[in-house]
């Protein structure tokens, strides 16, 4: 995390916080947070630093969830959801 840009771990501290509050279909993720900009990597820097985790649910369907790592990130910050 130390190389990531300030901008991008806001951003990143956003989609965890997000996804802290509950699993969402990988593709819902993948509209909403996915960029082509190499200078934002949000969904990369969150699942390269071990905050989020794509699984499959009891449906078969992907989800994407925040990992206890992410959960300890956002309560690092003041930010874990109630």
């Amino acid at each position: 995390m130390a190389d990531m840009a300030l901008e991008n771990e806001m951003l990143v501290l956003d989609l965890v916080e997000w996804l802290a509050k509950g699993p969402k279909p990988y593709g819902v993720v993948m509209d909403a947070w996915r960029t082509s900009c190499p200078r934002l990597t949000i969904w990369e820097d969150a699942v390269d630093c071990g905050y989020l985790i794509r699984e499959r649910g009891e449906d078969g369907a992907v989800l994407v969830r925040a990992t206890d790592q992410g959960l300890s990130f956002l309560r690092a910050h003041g930010r874990l959801p109630e």
